[in-house]
C-alpha cells in the first residue's frame, strides 16, 4: 500500500502508545461491550508494538510479547483501524512483525486468533494448534509459525 510504513515502538513512547491503546479500544473491545480501562495492561510493558501510519495516522498495530520460552513470541491484540481494513495494512503489520521476532532471535510465533481472523493468519502461513476455546467472551484457536 502506497505511503504507509511500518515501524515498532514501545510503550514508553506516550504519544505512539496512547494512539495505539485508542485504537485497540476503537476496534478489539467497544464492538464487544469491554473497555481495557477494565484490564491489568501491566503486561503492556514487556511488549514491543509493530504500528502501521502513514501521513502521521495510526492505521494499525500489533504487539509482541515475550512468552516463558525464550524462543517463542507472541502476537497479541492485532488492530487495523476500520477505514483501512481490506487493504494490506494487516498483512504488512504481520511481516514486520515476523522480521522484529527474528531479530529478537525467535523461532516460532504463536497467537490466540479470533475464529472471524483464523483465515487471515492460515494466508500468512500460521497454522492452527489448539481447540475453540472462549476468551474476551468470543471463541479463539491457537495459531502458530515458525520463522
Amino acid at each position: 500500500m502506497t505511503g504507509v510504513t511500518t515501524r515498532t515502538i514501545s510503550v514508553k513512547d506516550t504519544d505512539a502508545y496512547r494512539k495505539v491503546y485508542d485504537l485497540r479500544e476503537e476496534v478489539l473491545r467497544q464492538p464487544i461491550g469491554l473497555s481495557l480501562k477494565d484490564e491489568d495492561l501491566s503486561g503492556d510493558d514487556l511488549d514491543t508494538v509493530v504500528i502501521a501510519e502513514s501521513g502521521g495516522e495510526l492505521l494499525g498495530c500489533v504487539m509482541i510479547h515475550p512468552t516463558h520460552e525464550p524462543s517463542v513470541l507472541k502476537l497479541r491484540q492485532m488492530a487495523v483501524s476500520p477505514a483501512h481494513q481490506k487493504k494490506g495494512i494487516g498483512q504488512l503489520m504481520i511481516a514486520a512483525a515476523e522480521e522484529e521476532c527474528k531479530r529478537a532471535g525467535a523461532g516460532r510465533i504463536i497467537l490466540h486468533a479470533r475464529l472471524t481472523a483464523e483465515d487471515f493468519y492460515k494466508k500468512l502461513g500460521y497454522a492452527t494448534v489448539s481447540d475453540t476455546f472462549t476468551e474476551v467472551g468470543l471463541p479463539h484457536v491457537v495459531m502458530e509459525k515458525p520463522l
